[in-house]
């Protein structure tokens, strides 16, 4: 992965978050002043049996039968009101988080796929619509709705410092909101088993100001540039004429298939396959070498390249920027 990230929902950088960060501590301070009176009436328990040998059943007097009747039935109806107090703010608390609708913002749309994360930006203008893979961009202050699918399988969506989960289920559309507070990247997770390689179907967010997002959408728009050194000319070349364009696309050559992740500005991406590598042009020429040593069950194929092919083809796809 990139850098040592902090993936903690006690680490919030939205308001989303932090309404969730308090639910926990609120939960988390309730509970463990229940663990505490249950420890500290446990201990006067074993106290007072030590101090005097308990009566026989029988020789309890009818007082003390309706004491302690009276203390378990405050017991159980304080249970009962805590569990009802602790259901209603889980529930305000959510509602407030995924039930209100955002201001204006920007919509995105996530679809989740063994094992990586597809994420389409729409526009009213089509041309300015784009697919990028693994990885979202957003405005930091800006209000964020993400609409979520699933190609194959149940996958949960999960960024803990900006929001909390939601499932992407095939057949359904679900959502999330969240507003990034401050510039930074963020690690997310798939966070419902899905597979043999859910471990490593990891996503990056990154938020940042308005003048850079808008600068990173308006490259990502563009379609790739032909390249002008002979070594990524070539990669081009070997690229188009191997079964990679059966599965990926790269905007502005004739690859246009969207089975994997789109590849037209791949090399501006800081992971490869869903967090699982550092992008570099080493770490692209081992994807390629062997996928499935990589990333085992992983839908990538392994495809027949000499070195001269790998090296170039690396080359090449480092290069779109």
């Amino acid at each position: 992965m990139v850098g040592p990230l902090v993936q903690s929902a006690l680490d919030p950088h939205s308001p989303q978050g932090e309404r969730l960060r308090d639910l926990i501590w609120i939960f988390t301070a309730v509970c463990g002043v229940v663990w505490l009176a249950v420890m500290i009436a446990l201990a006067i328990a074993v106290w007072r049996r030590r101090a005097s040998a308990a009566p026989e059943p029988s020789a309890l007097e009818r007082a003390a039968e309706l004491r302690l009747t009276i203390i378990v039935g405050a017991l159980v109806g304080m249970t009962a009101v805590t569990v009802l107090a602790l259901t209603g703010l889980s529930y305000a608390t959510q509602k407030r988080v995924l039930g209100r609708p955002l201001a204006a913002g920007m919509a995105l749309l996530v679809t989740g796929h063994q094992w990586w994360w597809e994420v389409e930006y729409k526009d009213d203008e089509p041309a300015r619509t784009f697919t990028t893979a693994n990885e979202i961009h957003v405005p930091v202050g800006v209000p964020v709705t993400i609409r979520l699918r699933a190609d194959d399988v149940i996958h949960s969506f999960w960024v803990p410092s900006l929001m909390g989960k939601e499932d992407l289920i095939p057949g359904r559309e679900n959502s999330i909101r969240f507003t990034a507070a401050r510039a930074g990247i963020y690690r997310g997770q798939c966070a419902e088993f899905c597979g043999a390689q859910h471990a490593h179907m990891a996503l990056l967010v990154v938020a940042q100001e308005k003048p850079d997002f808008d600068a990173w959408r308006d490259g990502q728009i563009r379609s790739a540039d032909d390249p002008n050194e002979p070594e990524r000319q070539k990669g081009l070349a070997a690229f188009l004429a191997k079964p990679c364009v059966m599965c990926h696309a790269v905007r502005g050559t004739s690859a246009a298939a969207r089975v994997g992740p789109d590849l037209t500005h791949v090399g501006s991406r800081m992971t490869l396959a869903a967090g699982t590598l550092p992008l570099s042009r080493g770490t692209l020429a081992a994807w390629l070498a062997d996928p499935q040593g990589v990333k085992p069950g992983s839908q990538m194929p392994f495809v027949q390249l000499d070195p001269d092919e790998l090296n170039a083809i690396s080359a090449y796809l480092e290069g779109l920027k």
